[in-house]
């Protein structure tokens, strides 16, 4: 069968409800074409869910992973409990803990199955099990749980470590360091989990600071699973400077830029008052994209999701951290990270991220032109408020690269407000769900997907439940401009 060419052929109708996106059992992103749609998918209405052939892997159980889940839960599970794989012992086990840290009274075992861990938990654990997975993004991988159901044959150790050895001499490449400073991890968010882990040993119960508005689970995952976080907003020096020298947080974690926002922090600044306390920087460079960004003089450890421009297929799910050279930290981290390491990324995904990721700078090239492209149409059109983009931060500027780009990600809202956008969303002829960075054009309500249970907060933050999150692909823009219009004029 030949695959759809999303490019020209994207999954936007009522129809295309719930299937992969793209048409792979290892897919990142499902389609939710319609607004009610994705309300039905944040309600967890039944009919939504059982139309979903997909999903993103930290928000739930992919089907090959929830194969295996099924299958442990008829060996070892009651009536009301849940399964939750993981690629071994010491992941399953964090994982334990978690739950019985949370729940006093939980009922836990792990039992491993063909070569995976399973944690099985009773219902009452079950919320604190899913937090633990969506949040560190430590679970066991769709093409783990293929090999686990005999679908595929395993490919050799020799083949998985010559793929990861040629992606972090790639990544070297880009970022301008060794090799060994690199360690490629099974997502972008176990990745910042490792780091988070060496922090812990560092600075003992001492919570982080992050500062700029993040990514749901960049925020959520110190804050629930490690000793905290708090979130500041505000960016003048007098504030960061009171907010380090009062809580003393064990690093200063920043995104650059943020998501959806698409703000940047003062990297070099941020990086010189931490520094001075003796505090380390921790940076998110996932939307910005190594590529076009160097955040290596400023900040200690760089995690970023090579899920997304990384791979750009929208059916690898990786991550990586990076320790810069010019940390001051740079010797005590390559000693203490490798020891923190839960999980790294497996054979077969290396294997395909490797394939993948050898056309990233030709790719993330385009995808720059194509964004700023579509970003310059929407700032002339009469009925958008405002656009959202890392061209319009100065900071962001100071970080890039000779002759590189902004990315592929902008976000946007529509003077009508919320039912302008749910008009323009319904009626535009582009992928629409979950994730960014893929090959082809993503569109999504972000706020509805990320803050469903606390829009009125994220309101308050600056971010209106009617945003619209644009990933840009590789389509031309002349006609990805054209659907952008025709569905503005629905």
């Amino acid at each position: 069968m030949i695959a759809r060419n999303l490019l020209i052929d994207p999954y936007w109708e009522a129809k295309d409800l719930g299937k992969a996106i793209p048409k792979s059992p290892h897919a990142v992103s499902v389609a939710l074409p319609r607004w009610e749609d994705v309300i039905a998918y944040e309600e967890k209405d039944p009919l939504c869910m059982k139309t979903l052939q997909s999903i993103y892997p930290r928000f739930g159980l992919n089907p090959l992973v929830a194969a295996i889940s099924q299958k442990a839960l008829m060996l070892y599970g009651k009536d009301k409990s849940s399964c939750w794989p993981y690629p071994n012992f010491l992941t399953a086990e964090k994982a334990k803990e978690y739950c019985g840290r949370i729940n006093k009274n939980s009922k836990s075992i792990i039992q491993e199955l063909s070569g995976l861990h399973c944690l099985v938990v009773d219902n009452q654990t079950t919320p604190s099990a899913k937090a633990f997975w969506q949040h560190t993004g430590l679970g066991a991988s769709s093409r783990q749980a293929s090999i686990a159901l005999n679908q595929v044959k395993p490919p050799s150790r020799n083949s998985g470590d010559n793929a990861r050895k040629s992606i972090k001499n790639r990544l070297a490449k880009i970022y301008g360091c060794e090799p060994e400073l690199i360690q490629l991890h099974p997502s972008g968010m176990a990745a910042l989990t490792t780091a988070l882990e060496a922090l812990a040993r560092l600075y003992p119960n001492k919570p982080t600071l992050q500062l700029g508005f993040p990514y749901v689970d960049v925020l959520k995952l110190p804050q629930e699973i490690f000793a905290g976080s708090e979130l500041i907003l505000e960016q003048e020096e007098i504030r960061i400077a009171k907010e380090l020298d009062q809580r003393k947080p064990s690093a200063v974690i920043v995104e650059l830029p943020s998501n959806p926002m698409l703000e940047c922090v003062d990297l070099p600044l941020i990086a010189k008052m931490a520094h001075a306390r003796g505090i380390p920087v921790i940076a998110d460079d996932t939307i910005g994209s190594s590529v076009n960004i160097d955040p290596l003089p400023y900040a200690d450890l760089i995690f970023s999701s090579l899920t997304k421009s990384f791979a750009g297929r929208g059916d690898i799910l990786a991550g990586s951290l990076v320790i810069s050279p010019e940390s001051p930290w740079k010797n005590l981290f390559k000693e203490l990270i490798p020891n923190c390491l839960l999980a790294t990324l497996s054979d077969a995904d290396a294997i395909e991220l490797e394939e993948a990721s050898q056309d990233v700078n030709v790719r993330v090239h385009q995808l720059n032109k194509s964004c700023i492209t579509l970003k310059q149409h929407l700032e002339d059109h009469p009925d958008i408020s405002k656009v959202l983009h890392p061209a319009n931060c100065t900071n962001f500027k100071s970080l890039m690269r000779p002759q590189s780009g902004f990315g592929c990600l902008l976000s946007f809202e529509l003077k009508e407000g919320l039912s302008k956008a749910q008009r323009f969303y319904d009626s535009l002829q582009v992928c629409k769900g979950p994730s960014l960075g893929t090959n082809f054009t993503l569109v999504c309500p972000y706020v509805l997907l990320a803050h469903y249970e606390e829009l009125d907060w994220a309101a308050k933050c600056g971010l209106p439940s009617s945003l619209l999150r644009v990933s840009v692909g590789l389509e031309d823009p002349d006609d990805l401009w054209d659907r952008f219009k025709r569905a503005l004029n629905s």
